[in-house]
């Protein structure tokens, strides 16, 4: 619904996230920005349904998040790549969000993360609103996550090198965060780390680079695939596992079966054999 605000006797109307667009036309950068964004959700669920058993939280994936009003519309807003906001239901009235808009719901995301294609200086931008009002360049993403929608933690991900910058916002101000002993950056909120990781996803390069989460202990946050595919490798050894113990079970008795006629040859009597191998006088007898 429409937002009003009253100031000096005007009543001036917001839109909300129907009216406003859901796409500035331009196209996705490249094929690994969505498989990226996959892997980050999918993996990352499970945390967020222990933190948030209401389910109140939103993740967005190349959705605009909406700051100002402006002419055209969508130039008042930025597009994280992913972004996860907390506290926050998932649907409004019902329907699936088209946009997330701060003059509606007033809470920023926890962390946003940028796939820079170039080199990252469009993602590291920090050129701030015209005082003038006369905007003849756009704001830079930095200063608009730093300085308007301030967004605790902001990741700037090179896809071409592999490169994973993560800032953080103290005083009001974004600080460059070091990596830990692992080489990842903590996300303290989420007891999770963020970092990345070599390997393969659907049909891309066996060994591209991927940002990935672990938790505080380094072990890695599995996605859906892997955790079936981690399911089915433990039913299938905990299958060996028991046609093992049923092959030793079997050679067990074998030994025994073939131990009884040897030991009543030496002429122990049903009871000691029974007594020997831990058997029973009934089963002594239907083993001879």
């Amino acid at each position: 619904m429409t937002q009003s605000l009253e100031r000096k006797g005007l009543t001036i109307s917001l839109p909300d996230h129907t009216q406003l667009p859901e796409s500035n036309g331009e196209f996705v950068k490249n094929f690994h920005e969505h498989p990226q964004s996959i892997i980050l959700t999918d993996s990352i669920e499970p945390v967020l349904q222990k933190i948030h058993p209401d389910k109140q939280y939103a993740i967005g994936q190349d959705s605009g998040i909406y700051w100002r009003i402006t002419e055209p519309l969508e130039r008042g807003a930025e597009a994280p790549d992913w972004f996860y906001v907390p506290g926050v239901p998932p649907l409004l009235d019902g329907k699936l969000r088209r946009s997330y808009v701060l003059w509606q719901e007033h809470l920023a995301p926890l962390i946003a993360l940028e796939f820079a294609s170039g080199n990252g200086d469009e993602e590291r931008d920090s050129t701030p609103l015209s005082a003038t009002g006369e905007e003849k360049t756009k704001p830079g993403k930095f200063w608009v996550y730093e300085q308007i929608i301030r967004i605790p933690y902001y990741g700037i991900y090179i896809f071409d090198t592999g490169e994973l910058e993560v800032y953080h916002l103290v005083n009001g101000k974004y600080h460059q965060m070091k990596t830990n002993e692992r080489g990842h950056y903590p996300i303290e909120q989420l007891g999770v780390e963020l970092g990345v990781w070599e390997g393969s996803y659907q049909n891309l390069n066996q060994n591209h680079l991927w940002l990935r989460w672990w938790d505080t202990e380094g072990n890695l946050l599995l996605m859906g695939s892997e955790r079936a595919e981690q399911e089915k490798q433990r039913a299938e050894q905990e299958k060996q596992r028991a046609e093992q113990e049923k092959q030793r079970a079997e050679q067990a008795e074998r030994s025994q079966r073939e131990a009884i006629p040897k030991l009543l040859a030496m002429g122990l009597t049903v009871e000691q054999v029974s007594s020997a191998l831990g058997l029973s006088i009934e089963e002594v007898e239907n083993l001879e």
